[in-house]
């Protein structure tokens, strides 16, 4: 059986405002309940452990899909998401690939966070492939391949675009723009138009820009998986 690892993140202020944030309650379950119905083994984990906070904006209806709706109502489900793993606690050598799920949350934890580094920089090196979709690219900000040179330097890659973060009014909330950053670190960065769904692979690195591209993400890699 294929062992996938899911990193959530934990943290759920939104910068200096009063709103709350979290992952994204569709980047989360359309790959959850993909790699589930292909019978994969999933362990969830988060810097903190328990239950990660859940942008509340993801849950209003008009960002409901299938999938949400599905998780909305699974009680085994529900209960291990409650159940998160501290992310420091886990082996990494137990699991085939990793993937992130996005919302603003991961540009202030994960990004930052040394255990996700090292977890990120021992599955790369290890050949074993790493999605992240939306904002959770953000996690390529300071990882490094085992010559020093930032790991998406050269690779094609994508995420939640300028555009897209100024057509929300947070460009000057959030703590850094994930665009920028990985054009900064050398990647090849592409999109298409706003909130429709792109994902690109490149080695062991596979992306998707928005919400919308969680589905395609995930495809990619149990693609790459088999």
């Amino acid at each position: 059986m294929r062992k996938f690892l899911i990193v959530l993140n934990s943290h759920d202020t939104l910068g200096n405002t009063e709103n709350k944030t979290g992952f994204w309650y569709e980047e989360f379950a359309t790959p959850y309940y993909a790699l589930i119905d292909q019978g994969a083994d999933i362990t969830l984990a988060s810097p903190l452990g328990g239950r990660p906070p859940i942008d509340p904006t993801s849950q209003l209806p008009e960002f409901q899909r299938i999938s949400t709706k599905r998780l909305d109502e699974d009680e085994n489900a529900q209960a291990h998401l409650s159940q998160t793993e501290v992310l420091k606690t886990i082996n990494p050598s137990r699991y085939d690939a990793v993937f992130f799920p996005g919302g603003h949350g991961p540009l202030w934890d994960l990004a930052e966070d040394k255990n996700v580094i090292n977890l990120i920089e021992y599955f790369y090196k290890n050949d074993k492939p790493i999605a992240a979709v939306c904002h959770a690219p953000a996690i390529f900000k300071h990882t490094k391949n085992v010559d020093g040179v930032p790991l998406v330097y050269g690779k094609k890659v994508t995420g939640y675009s300028n555009e897209e973060e100024e057509a929300i009014q947070l460009t000057s909330v959030v703590p850094f723009s994930v665009e920028d950053m990985l054009k900064e670190n050398g990647g090849i960065f592409s999109k298409k138009e706003n909130f429709i769904p792109y994902a690109i692979k490149d080695g062991l690195l596979i992306t998707g820009q928005n919400p919308a591209s969680a589905e395609l993400v995930v495809e990619l890699l149990l693609k790459e998986d088999n």
